[in-house]
């Protein structure tokens, strides 16, 4: 794939899986001008860049992040807290991805078997889903869940296992960020990237099997023998 001549362009493929699993915050949720305030007040806080901080935190847990910048509030009490206030106080700054509520709706209603694995907390998701009356996954692996959070694949290996399909690896994971799509080729699993915060060759160094620029060309075409249907349309090529 050469990003300089390639178009997002791809003709309609419908692929089967066993189950999909789900990034959330720039894939789901675009509430990138709610965090982009979150860290500025929390760097400010703590005299640091937050330039530097925002330079590095995308789709990595706050618990890592201010493990580096602040290790007394590198604990889970805080962190909940702190993060269940995003969606209160910078709620109208969040919209969904284009395609999203589509896209969740039609997960929820064909009864495919699908989850979302985050680097966010529950109460942020939560949140999130309540501002923008989206519907709430059954299945959902937090940063809590794990020892590690992304890149290393033990969220999305949890999340198969909450969709109690251990042994499969015909999962489809949707990312946004680079250390996603290596977490979910890490598990062997399929990785459609979208395009709504990294660079086209960030996600292609990252490994993705297709990039596409929203959840628009990501679409649930049915759910046969247990298995979902997804068509994947106008994928960079």
């Amino acid at each position: 794939m050469s990003s300089a001549t390639g178009t997002f362009s791809a003709p309609a493929q419908v692929h089967t899986f066993d189950g999909l699993l789900s990034d959330f915050d720039g894939t789901i949720v675009d509430s990138t001008d709610a965090i982009v305030k979150h860290w500025h007040k929390f760097g400010n806080d703590l005299g640091v860049d937050p330039k530097i901080i925002l330079a590095t935190s995308h789709g990595r847990r706050s618990i890592d992040v201010m493990g580096i910048y602040d290790p007394t509030k590198a604990n889970w009490d805080y962190i909940n807290e702190v993060e269940g206030r995003i969606p209160k106080e910078y709620g109208s700054d969040a919209v969904e991805i284009p395609g999203g509520r589509d896209l969740l709706a039609a997960l929820e209603t064909s009864g495919a078997r699908w989850g979302v694995v985050t680097s966010g907390t529950r109460p942020l998701v939560h949140g999130w889903l309540e501002v923008l009356g989206l519907p709430h996954p059954k299945n959902l692996v937090t940063a809590m869940d794990v020892p590690l959070g992304k890149p290393d694949p033990r969220c999305y290996l949890l999340g198969r296992e909450q969709l109690e399909i251990e042994h499969s690896t015909s999962i489809v994971v949707l990312e946004d960020a680079p250390s996603g799509i290596l977490a979910g080729k890490a598990a062997g699993f399929k990785v459609i990237a979208l395009k709504t915060t990294h660079s086209l060759e960030q996600l292609q160094e990252a490994g993705a099997d297709w990039i596409v620029e929203d959840l628009r060309s990501i679409s649930v075409k049915g759910v046969v023998d247990g298995q979902v249907q997804i068509e994947i349309k106008n994928a960079y090529q």
